[in-house]
């Protein structure tokens, strides 16, 4: 995605601003980031980003609960909110004369948000529902507890919805402190893109952001994950009668100079994607695993997952076991495909092959305004905007040598950790 035609600035609050127009369609669309996510949570107070994603719609007195609902739809305009790992995230996409709306409401709930006692405790019971709901699948738990064991240390082993036991004990307090400290304009990066004027819209990002005061410096992240030094393996027995694996590698972060060649090494193994929040799935049936473990019917399904990080991340493989078959055939041969790549290599065909589909499918997620705004707010908080400008540059230069070194360096088992659900078989009751 080349990224010509930038105008950037920082407001007197610390505020980034990232503009650039097109003129493809009369539609502009607003996205404003905070360096806050998951990571930045502690013990205790996981969830809370989470949560206060959630209470920014709660209203403020300007746009009571609702109303902005109403002037989004009376405007033809979409939008929504998301809470990631590395950020926390608000947009609005609007015909091009109405996206001043997405100003006056983002700047007005970066301030102006009520926290309301009634409105917290009801929330609470929405977000523990809805973390109840996704227990109901042994495979969200499955993942759950191999990414708990994954980490030592780091906060990425938390779930970003959060703990249950953290859930009942935040208080309206804490979710109004964590508020106060990092949705503040000094952490936030706003994007604009579509159809506006460069200096017509920088002058009402001032108007509507520029007198809103920082916050306080963010609390410094200082642990460090250390390296895998041993297995870890997660037992997970249920009542589901569907048998789940889920094997996962320490990864390099999006920064770190093996980013791109895993990004490669991910697309051979597990097919390409868009690594996006609107990026193409992984559905081509050429990638190896696809081969070794669907072809052969050891599995209905399998995928792999793996994205950018300020820290380092996860490369995930996951699949549901074809009926009789058990984990250990499934682990054998992913393994078998993975030494395959450490020992002969990749051939110059199937890289340019995963190459092209991963291009591909980064190109299908930033084609539009929406998703390109999204792809230029997220690179500043995880990376940088260079590194969003040269994707394709990195990408062209992997090597065949490059996938076999970070496939040799970081597909070890003392850096695994791997993840079985078993079906409890039901025991018949002869007693009576």
């Amino acid at each position: 995605m080349p990224i010509d035609g930038l105008t950037q600035a920082t407001l007197d609050n610390g505020m980034q601003v990232i503009l650039r127009p097109s003129r493809r369609a009369p539609v502009a669309s607003f996205w404003i980031f905070y360096r806050v996510g998951s990571r930045n949570e502690v013990p205790g107070r996981t969830g809370v980003s989470h949560w206060v994603e959630h209470m920014l719609f709660k209203g403020t007195e300007r746009y009571p609960r609702g109303e902005f609902d109403k002037a989004v739809a009376r405007a033809g305009g979409v939008f929504n909110g998301m809470t990631g790992p590395d950020w926390t995230v608000y947009f609005e996409t609007f015909p091009a004369d109405r996206i001043e709306l997405a100003l006056q409401v983002e700047s007005d709930r970066m301030a102006n948000a009520l926290f309301d006692p009634d409105e917290t405790e009801s929330e609470r019971t929405v977000i523990l529902s809805e973390r109840e709901g996704s227990e109901n699948s042994y495979f969200y738990r499955l993942h759950e507890e191999v990414q708990a064991a994954a980490y030592l240390t780091h906060s990425y082993r938390n779930p970003i919805i959060g703990w249950a036991a953290d859930l009942h004990a935040l208080t309206r307090d804490d979710l109004y402190r964590h508020y106060r400290t990092y949705y503040t304009a000094n952490h936030a990066v706003a994007v604009v893109t579509g159809d506006f004027e460069p200096d017509a819209m920088l002058a009402q990002l001032q108007r509507y952001f520029g007198d809103l005061k920082p916050g306080p410096d963010a609390p410094p992240l200082r642990v460090q994950e250390p390296p895998a030094r041993a297995e870890r393996r997660v037992l997970l027995r249920g009542d589901d009668p569907t048998a789940y694996y889920l094997q996962v590698f320490q990864a390099p972060p999006a920064q770190h100079p093996d980013f791109f060649p895993f990004v490669v090494l991910d697309s051979v193994l597990g097919g390409a994607k868009g690594m996006g929040l609107f990026g193409g799935s992984a559905n081509n049936r050429s990638n190896r695993l696809y081969r070794a473990l669907v072809e052969q019917q050891l599995t209905v399904d399998v995928g792999t997952s793996f994205g950018p990080t300020l820290d380092p991340g996860l490369l995930m493989i996951s699949a549901t076991l074809a009926p009789e078959v058990v984990h250990r055939q499934v682990e054998d041969a992913i393994w078998r495909e993975i030494a395959a790549v450490q020992h002969d290599g990749v051939a110059s065909a199937e890289m340019e092959r995963a190459i092209k589909q991963t291009r591909a499918q980064f190109a299908y997620s930033s084609e539009s305004v929406t998703y390109e705004a999204y792809w230029l707010g997220f690179s500043q908080v995880v990376a940088s905007l260079a590194w969003l400008d040269t994707w394709s540059e990195q990408l062209r230069a992997v090597t065949p040598d490059d996938v076999q070194r970070v496939a040799r360096h970081y597909l070890t088992p003392d850096r695994q950790t791997v993840g079985y659900y078993i079906p409890t078989p039901e025991v018949d009751d002869d007693s009576a």
